[in-house]
């Protein structure tokens, strides 16, 4: 994450310090300009307590309650004020429409390239939890790449549920929506390569949940794809709560993750889960890498499956620490560890 600091010629007393964090704190310069004068009037009387105690629990509750900019003072420091800047994903479009996002910013040269998928390119990309390893791997040189699943972002259709319940539906009336979305995964990826942004022998995707879904047929679909890394993925379409209804199950079944093993033999998979996710199944996670690691013995092929079943209480979430093992997982397998 990029630190923007923002240098005061000299230093403020300090209720005028903080209101100043308050006035340069982005969408609450509108809200705080006007009342200001009663804001320094208020941390004046704090700071005349002199109780850091009390004040940093002032802090937290103001933080808490969204007033985030607060917990960057320090009574302390008066020589600068240091403040995070959120990058949000830059959305562009392929010469065809294919609307995708990439994050931070245009690389200078090709650049090895993480897809990421979770839902929508903005609730992906702008999202530190659904970013997983891209946190990491930013730093290191690569391009971040999201584009909206099906059901999701410009993908929701008007009469039709959104998100998986979208799923549901189109399998319900044989739609091929996993060959549709990896169609336009293919044309990006196409067209990173062709702008030079993405460096085509160092191509990764990783996926939460249903993104993992998407991220494990994505790779697939393309042998391009080095590496497929998943965060408590949707391994088996009818072990969702969606698809309990579902009277024509066929294509349901066909579009699950085990029938893609063969695709996927000798190819390098991470995939990491908590013991007790009822949501999208511990077992039928389980059972895709098996048939994973089957389909490779069978082709022979060394089997390059890297499964992780870890203690989690919290059942359908990221088992804590998942991010950054997969990004050191992703770099050995591109060739990018240093």
């Amino acid at each position: 994450m990029v630190r923007r600091k923002t240098l005061l010629r000299e230093p403020l007393p300090a209720p005028q310090r903080l209101a100043y964090n308050l006035r340069t704190a982005g969408f609450l310069h509108v809200l705080w300009r006007p009342i200001n004068r009663y804001v320094v009037e208020l941390l004046d009387v704090w700071f005349k307590m002199e109780n850091h105690a009390m004040l940093r629990r002032f802090q937290l509750a103001l933080f808490l309650c969204g007033l985030s900019p607060l917990w960057i003072y320090s009574p302390a420091r008066g020589e600068e004020v240091p403040s995070a800047e959120t990058r949000t994903a830059q959305v562009l479009k392929t010469k065809s429409g294919i609307r995708y996002g990439i994050w931070p910013q245009k690389p200078d040269k090709p650049a090895p390239t993480l897809f990421i998928f979770g839902g929508s390119i903005e609730e992906t990309l702008n999202s530190p939890y659904f970013r997983q390893s891209g946190n990491q791997l930013e730093k290191h040189g690569y391009l971040c790449v999201g584009i909206d699943l099906p059901g999701h972002g410009t993908e929701i259709r008007a009469g039709e549920p959104a998100g998986i319940d979208a799923w549901s539906v189109r399998c319900g009336k044989d739609e091929d929506f996993v060959a549709q979305a990896t169609e336009r995964f293919r044309a990006v990826l196409d067209e990173l390569i062709e702008l030079k942004l993405s460096d085509p022998a160092r191509v990764a995707v990783c996926g939460t949940s249903r993104g993992g879904f998407m991220a494990v047929q994505f790779a697939a679909s393309d042998e391009r794809i080095k590496c497929v890394a998943a965060f408590a993925p949707v391994t088996d379409l009818m072990s969702l709560r969606e698809f309990h209804g579902l009277k024509k199950r066929e294509l349901a079944e066909r579009l699950s993750l085990k029938p893609q093993a063969e695709k996927l033999a000798g190819r390098a998979v991470w995939l990491m889960i908590g013991d007790v996710d009822d949501r999208v199944s511990t077992d039928e996670s389980i059972a895709f890498c098996r048939a994973v690691t089957s389909a490779s013995r069978k082709q022979n092929k060394a089997s390059l499956v890297d499964l992780h079943v870890v203690s989690e209480p919290k059942g359908h979430t990221t088992p804590t620490g998942a991010a950054e093992l997969a990004a050191t997982w992703i770099e050995r397998q591109l060739g990018t560890a240093k």
